[in-house]
């Protein structure tokens, strides 16, 4: 469940079919995140008491036509009266427990892959028409099975840092492999966060299996932009061939 709340995830001046659709977007990456299929939608709604029927509608299309695409079934939820927008959206989603991926299998060893370009996702607008990685995930889990995944909201290190804490590792990114966004600059990737694009580690066999995969299929592209390593902390390898410490910030909520 992701709840987005006026003023801090959208405004006014963004067009509320695309608001709808980053709403239901965000959480259905979150379902593919961990290799799963979503299913069915709760949607909750505050809204002001003057606002147009026709934005309210705008917001349900958005939700509903994504949420098509991935056969998710909006099926109830509330609405309240509230001084701006806030949209909440619960959503179910299921996974074989042999496709399960989560957060804390990571070990040294592992390549870091991204499944696309990072960074300015608010200034190109990439943040209200992204297309979730459901196909791409349960391509991985059945073809490959990562060792951890989560989706990039947050942003890059903030994301990662989750996978190192909860399986206890650190890693090392390489600055030249980082895909970035037109207009982007290696901080954008690192810290604007609103991507949702998979994160995700393999065992180094596999990670030479899914390269040698994309260079022959084409179909998607997985981009490795790291090693997972025993000691703990996050670094980055520069041009340069140093190495320095990254914190793991980005986007935060309070």
């Amino acid at each position: 469940t992701d709840m987005m709340a006026e003023g801090v995830h959208f405004t006014k001046k963004i067009a509320p079919y695309a608001i709808g659709h980053k709403a239901m977007g965000c959480n259905i990456s979150d379902i593919a995140a961990m290799g799963g299929v979503p299913t069915f939608a709760l949607v909750s709604l505050g809204l002001p008491k003057n606002l147009a029927v026709s934005y309210v509608e705008e917001l349900y299309k958005g939700m509903y036509e994504l949420g098509k695409q991935f056969n998710v079934s909006i099926v109830g939820g509330d609405t309240i009266a509230s001084k701006e927008v806030i949209i909440n959206v619960a959503l179910l989603g299921e996974v074989a427990c042999e496709d399960l991926v989560t957060r804390q299998g990571a070990v040294a060893g592992d390549r870091i892959f991204t499944t696309g370009a990072l960074g300015r996702a608010w200034k190109t607008a990439k943040h209200l028409s992204f297309t979730p990685r459901v196909a791409e995930a349960r391509f991985l889990v059945k073809e490959f099975k990562p060792s951890a995944m989560i989706d990039i909201s947050d942003g890059l290190t903030a994301d990662l840092g989750h996978i190192l804490e909860q399986s206890r590792v650190g890693a090392c990114l390489y600055e030249d492999d980082i895909p970035l966004n037109r207009g982007a600059t290696l901080n954008n990737a690192l810290y604007d966060g609103e991507d949702f694009e998979l994160l995700f580690t393999l065992a180094a066999a596999k990670a030479q299996g899914l390269i040698d995969w994309q260079v022959k299929n084409k179909q998607w592209f997985f981009y490795p932009i790291g090693k997972i390593e025993r000691s703990r902390g996050l670094t980055i390898m520069g041009r340069d061939g140093k190495k320095k410490a990254l914190s793991p910030k980005g986007f935060t909520h309070f």
